[in-house]
């Protein structure tokens, strides 16, 4: 006779989507708990909300990440674009995104200024 005592099961939920862009099932949540919004491959997402009322979007187009932004606690934030009706949103980076999508955007303002960079090598 076993004197084993069942261990309680602590699952997370195990909701998905698919990517609309590169096909990826990716899982509701990132591998520290955090809820995502976007796919961790290609950082793009799915235009859901309207964030100027708060309810769902009429538009459901699909959001490209344009930029990266910084807060001022260091956090960083994945600015998308939706490609129908060009609003603009942000969330949070995870610790699964993509590195490289998120550095070619975050140095993307120092490698294309939009000014000539001619004029400090006179200075």
């Amino acid at each position: 006779m076993s004197n084993h005592t069942p261990t309680p099961n602590h699952t997370r939920n195990l909701d998905t989507f698919t990517c609309t862009w590169c096909g990826l099932t990716v899982s509701d949540y990132a591998p520290d708990g955090a809820r995502r919004n976007h796919c961790p491959s290609c950082l793009r997402s799915q235009h859901v909300h309207d964030h100027v009322t708060g309810g769902p979007s009429d538009c459901e187009g699909k959001m490209s990440p344009i930029a990266i932004a910084v807060l001022r606690t260091g956090d960083w934030m994945v600015v998308h674009r939706c490609v129908r009706c060009d609003e603009l949103t942000s969330s949070p980076t995870r610790v699964d995104d993509n590195q490289l999508i998120l550095m070619r955007m975050a140095v993307r303002p120092l490698a294309q200024p939009p000014f000539p960079l001619d004029a400090f090598g006179t200075l």
